[in-house]
């Protein structure tokens, strides 16, 4: 069988994922996909699931679809509506040489789903770009397994093969301290800042937090966290007492890497700071932890410190700022340096040995 493979590039738009609507009955299948992945929650299934099943998912989805509420779009899901937004602004930018799929590693699009569409169109080469800038175990890693699991096909029942044909795969290495994504975010925060009534006086920086254990075993996130803040304070020109880093978002008993950004907001007044501007790197499009968590929790914690909610800010996520859409273009760009350009060409799956007699009549 013979049929010719699609020139263009796929560009596979990796995210972690959202539920399809603000409910408890869509956050259960979720929150179960979602908290039974190993990399996010390493604990061995036999002590974890009981707890899971029998204790968060008869309690959770009721608390979280009542803040995903609070947030929800008419456009649905903001981290789908900005992620969509992202996959068109870049396909316009990377024009026809390319095909840019959006894929969430839970719920709906899926990475399979957006995998077996590039392989429905022909396409046998794809660029994986993490929307997570920073590389964890919980998050990357977590987005690296579905890719290369729906890739390859999951194994079967007994005796069953994986997919016959496996696509040519190239990941963007994580961008924490690339100068684009600096300058895309610099560029946010000066535009945030441009749009305030009043200057803020100071600047909270914070990402989303992991277990200290992932740290200790191996985990590069707090790291490529600093480095990226660190990076951003420069290209800001902020002096050292202008800023502070935080880790948001702790779950479970464990100690979580810290300072923990409830904490700081808390904090703020007690410090002289009447009007912060709360900012998170680490997300490239808004979503629960960004609108909710830091945009009405953090609000209440400044609030819960003395502080004037009426001067608590939150900047936007990169979303589809423009300055975001072209780093993003570059690095696939980047990533699929020598693909473009290849003519098409017929691929024979079933390719017959050749007969004696056309052996005998090549040259040579």
């Amino acid at each position: 069988m013979t049929h010719t493979e699609n020139p263009r590039i796929g560009v596979l738009m990796a995210q972690l994922g959202t539920p399809d609507a603000p409910t408890a009955d869509a956050l259960r299948p979720y929150l179960r996909q979602f908290l039974s992945d190993r990399r996010v929650i390493d604990y061995a299934p036999l002590i974890w699931q009981p707890i899971l099943r029998g204790i968060i998912l008869r309690t959770r989805p009721r608390r979280s679809a009542r803040l995903y509420g609070r947030i929800w779009l008419d456009q649905g899901s903001p981290l789908l509506h900005y992620s969509r937004l992202q996959v068109e602004g870049l396909q316009n930018l990377l024009g026809g040489d390319y095909r840019v799929m959006l894929g969430m590693r839970y719920g709906q699009p899926s990475i399979p789903d957006a995998l077996r569409q590039l392989e429905a169109e022909g396409i046998t080469r794809i660029v994986v770009l993490s929307m997570f800038p920073q590389y964890s175990s919980t998050t990357t890693a977590a987005l690296y397994d579905a890719v290369f699991e729906a890739a390859s096909g999951r194994p079967g029942t007994r005796g069953a093969t994986r997919k016959r044909f496996v696509p040519a795969l190239r990941f963007v290495p994580p961008y924490y301290d690339d100068p684009r994504y600096i300058d895309a975010l610099a560029a946010r925060l000066n535009d945030t800042i441009a749009s305030l009534d009043h200057a803020p006086d100071h600047i909270v920086v914070t990402f989303h937090g992991i277990p200290n254990r992932y740290v200790r075993t191996g985990d590069p996130y707090r790291a490529q966290c600093e480095a990226t803040a660190d990076h951003l304070a420069a290209v800001m020109n902020w002096r050292a007492d202008q800023w502070t880093l935080s880790f948001q978002s702790q779950f479970g008993p464990e100690k979580w890497l810290e300072p923990y950004t409830e904490d700081v907001l808390k904090g703020l007044h007690t410090r002289g700071i009447e009007a912060p501007l709360v900012f998170s790197p680490g997300f490239t499009a808004d979503c629960l932890e960004t609108l909710d968590e830091l945009g009405n929790e953090g609000r209440e914690q400044f609030e819960d410190g003395g502080g004037h909610g009426d001067h608590y800010r939150l900047a936007a996520c990169l979303n589809d700022h423009p300055r975001w859409l072209a780093a993003m273009a570059d690095l696939v760009r980047e990533n699929a340096a020598g693909w473009i350009g290849r003519e098409s060409r017929p691929v024979n799956t079933l390719r017959a040995e050749p007969t004696i007699e056309a052996l005998a009549s090549q040259p040579g």
